[in-house]
């Protein structure tokens, strides 16, 4: 019988090693220790496919899948399925997210907003209270910035438009993983250990991620048998369960009568959350947004997200910068400020193209590009917050136009990236907004709940200057995925990569591309790259290694001022090489390094 963690609270730990998470009191037997996890490696090349994420398990479930015929899709949705069992702050089926394909057959690049979305009952005010915006942790930890999850129904359509196996089969590794268990590393247990007051705060939480009441130790498994439950549901009824049903009553219910614990200080508000909201989610088929550099065609997502027209805006401007002649000065300077531009205009056009217009074309435009670039100087340095151009209308070198101050995103989400043998591709962002999502998971179902609402505006970003992203009914919520294709000029894929990070993920993925198309670092050097990240605030954040080497001294010279971020994103890509073969990329170090794997690697 399914546990009900209504009313139940913390279970005990299974065993001194193995913690069985989210099972019925007392424990079901726990069985013998999973098999080891595979080697985490930041590089593979070979034939047959490949697949790139932060986790070596889910790259596995990945090659799983097109070792036994999948395409790219089928083994994007089995790491996805995966990814929600061993990144569950990160991604899962509470959440939701970007997804960019090419088709080899067509050459031709498709994409699928996930996106969360607002009850249909939510208005501009949605997250204030007497007029004035909430406290960001008290919104991010309630029901009201739960916006209703697109995840599964990405999955169901990408399968539709593009899969050859069925849901049921690609859920199944992520099924068997959650019920044998994981192994946990650094980066799990120190972000349980982030969100420990929070997940203490939802006895559903507290039972799933702090087993016995404590943090999970490094090299422990844990298992999440609510989850395996979940997953095997969707498995025999389709992702349709999630909106329809007794699981879809079961999220509306967390949302709506948030389970906090008895005596909890923590104020959580609940959400206004409907059955209604929940079958009537759709996710959209947008065409990509494209952008020619040096030759190539850069395709990502477009609106609802800001990651496609802000990286190609961005790299509008460098468009006409010598970058791989640059020094590294000279370089870190041209993307700052190409940033820093391309941000500004971002805050000030960019929503769900449902409830206004986005000028998207001009946005991407180069004669926009060029009259912003024209801002760039080589002895001076922008100021923040910049005001935005006007894409209807360039004006070279414009200064007057509105200022729109940024707002707050949050750093959590997932990537992977995945190549089959027929050369097809698949870029995918997936989240549920801040690390932890909003610290409430469904009982019994052994997921988090997103927070995807707080990235609204909470407020008019500048009350004299429209706000395309401010609450409404059914509205999404603007983002910074940025999933991205490069083809060359006959229509194949190049490269393509994408990362975690929240809006850093545009400055990430910029960096990333100019790294490895301008600077000619290989494509994990490019990865593994230090990063700066500048998005129209008055510091740009800097990574230890920028901060402490020579180019900061000389940069502040100039006029720029930094702030040290200890890490940011988490990219992976995938390459494909002259001679027919895949490259998969990861992190070397970032989130305790990624896993890149092929289905026949080189010898």
């Amino acid at each position: 019988m399914r546990r009900s963690a209504w009313r139940y609270g913390m279970i005990a730990a299974a065993a001194a090693t193995v913690l069985s998470v989210g099972a019925a009191a007392p424990p079901a037997p726990t069985g013998p220790p999973p098999a080891a996890p595979p080697a985490k490696v930041p590089v593979a090349v070979g034939h047959g496919g490949a697949v790139a994420s932060v986790d070596a398990d889910a790259s596995a479930a990945g090659i799983e899948v097109l070792r036994r015929g999948g395409n790219a899709v089928d083994a994007a949705v089995a790491v996805a399925a995966a990814l929600g069992v061993t990144e569950p702050y990160s991604a899962g089926l509470g959440g939701g997210g970007y997804l960019v394909h090419y088709d080899a057959r067509t050459r031709t690049v498709s994409t699928l907003d996930g996106r969360e979305t607002a009850p249909a009952s939510a208005g501009a005010d949605l997250l204030t209270e007497h007029g004035a915006p909430l406290p960001f942790e008290e919104a991010m930890t309630s029901g009201r910035a739960v916006g209703t999850p697109g995840t599964p129904a990405t999955w169901a359509a990408a399968l539709d438009a593009w899969g050859t196996r069925p849901l049921r089969e690609l859920l199944a590794p992520a099924e068997r993983l959650a019920r044998d268990g994981f192994t946990v590393d650094a980066t799990y247990r120190a972000q349980t250990a982030a969100n420990e007051a929070r997940f203490r705060d939802f006895p559903a939480s507290a039972a799933l991620f702090l087993p016995g009441g404590r943090l999970p130790e490094v090299g422990t498994v844990v298992r999440n048998p609510d989850l395996a439950r979940t997953y095997a549901l969707l498995a025999e009824q389709g992702a349709g369960a999630l909106y329809r049903g007794p699981l879809a009553r079961d999220i509306v219910r967390t949302v709506r009568t948030p389970p906090v614990r008895a005596g909890a200080a923590r104020v959580v508000r609940p959400g206004d959350l409907t059955e209604r909201d929940l079958a009537a989610y759709r996710t959209v088929r947008r065409a990509p947004t494209e952008t020619a550099y040096r030759g190539l065609r850069v395709l990502g997502m477009p609106p609802s997200s800001s990651g496609g027209t802000t990286v190609g805006e961005a790299l509008n401007i460098l468009e006409t910068t010598d970058l791989s002649a640059a020094t590294e000065r000279q370089y870190l300077h041209r993307f700052i400020e190409a940033s820093r531009i391309a941000f500004a205009d971002r805050g000030r056009w960019v929503g769900d193209p449902a409830f206004a217009p986005v000028p998207v074309r001009g946005l991407l435009s180069q004669r926009y590009a060029d009259s912003r670039a024209c801002l760039i100087r080589d002895d001076a340095v922008l100021r923040s917050p910049l005001a935005a151009g006007d894409p209807r209308n360039p004006v070279p070198c414009a200064t007057g136009g509105a200022v729109v101050p940024p707002t707050y995103e949050g750093d959590s989400t997932t990537h992977l990236t995945v190549a089959d043998r027929w050369g097809n591709v698949v870029a995918y962002t997936l989240t549920i907004e801040s690390t932890g999502g909003s610290g409430i998971t469904v009982p019994g179902r052994g997921f988090l709940l997103n927070n995807e609402l707080t990235d609204f505006s909470f407020v008019p970003a500048n009350p004299a200057v429209p706000d395309p992203n401010l609450p409404g009914p059914g509205k999404r919520p603007r983002s910074s995925i940025s999933p991205t294709i490069v083809l060359d000029r006959q229509g194949r894929p190049v490269v393509a990569l994408g990362s975690p990070g929240g809006a850093t993920i545009v400055t990430t993925v910029l960096q990333t591309l100019t790294g490895f198309l301008d600077r000619g670092l290989p494509l994990v050097d490019a990865i593994a790259a230090p990063r700066a990240s500048q998005r129209d605030r008055t510091a740009t954040e800097l990574e230890p290694a920028f901060w402490d080497g020579p180019s900061r001294p000389a940069l502040e010279a100039l006029g720029h001022t930094f702030r040290r971020s200890p890490e940011i994103g988490a990219a992976t890509g995938v390459q494909l090489l002259p001679d027919g073969r895949w490259l998969a990329a990861a992190e070397t170090v970032r989130r305790g390094g990624g896993s890149a794997m092929v289905v026949r690697p080189d010898r």
